[in-house]
């Protein structure tokens, strides 16, 4: 009969040569205030274009439920826009650092 243990599975040891900076406590800067500036203008101008176009496709004659429910799709779309853009930024970042140490 084969004996079975019940102990915590060991989890395979990770590589860690993946982009570590040289020194290890160091923190680095993500956001700038540039780049929160920059991040509020694209967010502003997405959400007002995506208003505007989702406003004119509610199946509804009421004003008041067309700017309701184009401003609750163009608040959901905006957050996805706003994901992609920071991960964009880190994919970017990491892609410079990358070139820079060739």
């Amino acid at each position: 009969m084969p004996e079975f243990s019940v102990d915590k599975p060991r989890l395979p040891a990770l590589p860690f040569h993946m982009s570590q900076s040289e020194e290890p406590n160091s923190m680095q800067k993500f956001t700038t205030p540039g780049s929160l500036v920059v991040d509020l203008v694209l967010v502003i101008l997405f959400f007002a274009y995506m208003f505007t176009v989702l406003r004119q496709h509610v199946p509804s004659t009421d004003p008041k439920m067309t700017a309701i429910w184009g401003a609750l799709g163009s608040a959901c779309m905006t957050g996805v826009f706003w994901l992609a853009l920071q991960m964009f930024r880190v994919v970017f970042r990491a892609y410079r650092e990358a070139q820079r140490n060739k």
